[in-house]
């Protein structure tokens, strides 16, 4: 399913969010984030968003950027088909899914 751009809105919106809700702590890791991208380390949101919009199987209703094994990995939570809640692992760096797991 394509992301339309209302669903790439919230989903930036949704991202915004959880930035602007963090505590101090986490203020750190978005400038590590934000640092990372640009230096070329890892895909802006956006990027990421316009490389998977086909590939992502529903609605995105939040993001998150988490490192895992030592890798930034954004993680989206996709309200999928029949009103699943899935979240859809996509590698910062490439922009490649990496796994997908009903919630």
């Amino acid at each position: 399913m394509r992301l339309n751009a209302k669903a790439m809105a919230i989903a930036l919106l949704s991202a915004l969010m959880v930035f602007a809700a963090a505590r101090a702590d986490d203020d750190r890791d978005h400038d590590v984030a934000r640092r990372a991208v640009e230096r070329g380390e890892i895909k802006s949101l956006a990027e990421i968003l316009q490389a998977v919009r086909d590939k992502l199987p529903g609605e995105v209703t939040s993001v998150k950027l988490e490192r895992e094994r030592g890798r930034l990995v954004y993680e989206f939570r996709v309200v999928g088909a029949r009103g699943r809640l899935l979240e859809v692992y996509v590698d910062a760096a490439s922009g490649e899914i990496g796994r997908t797991r009903e919630k």
